[in-house]
């Protein structure tokens, strides 16, 4: 099992940027493949950003190919996301995610283990 704790969201304006850690605790953080998620009010939750077990291999969705980055520090037990060039439109509540094998890394059902989430405004 693991634990994850996001923190880092807050209010910002349009443009800005912001940085989302994930802290995870239990079981090796190298052991899960990764990804961020959120969920805006009265809309499903929506895949962000995955990543390896190892950091090699990442993915976006289209709505933040180009401003997101997502990272990993398996040393320090650690998830990361890089929001640059924010849009009102990002607002939501942001999750980590784990899993350590998902079949289709986009969905939000292929892993088992959730953060509390922490929440993103962009003002306009």
């Amino acid at each position: 099992q693991v634990q994850l704790v996001e923190s880092g969201g807050g209010l910002v304006q349009a443009g800005d940027s912001l940085r989302l850690s994930c802290a995870a605790s239990g079981r090796a953080l190298s052991s899960f493949y990764m990804g961020w998620f959120r969920q805006a009010p009265g809309e499903e939750r929506e895949f962000v950003a995955a990543i390896s077990w190892g950091g090699g291999g990442t993915f976006y969705s289209d709505s933040v190919e180009g401003r997101f980055t997502i990272s990993r520090d398996n040393a320090k037990s650690a998830l990361y996301l890089q929001m640059n060039g924010l849009k009102p439109d990002d607002t939501a509540v942001y999750y980590c995610a784990a899993d350590f094998s998902p079949r289709n890394a986009r969905r939000a059902s292929e892993y088992d283990y959730w953060g509390q989430g922490t929440q993103v405004t962009v003002s306009s």
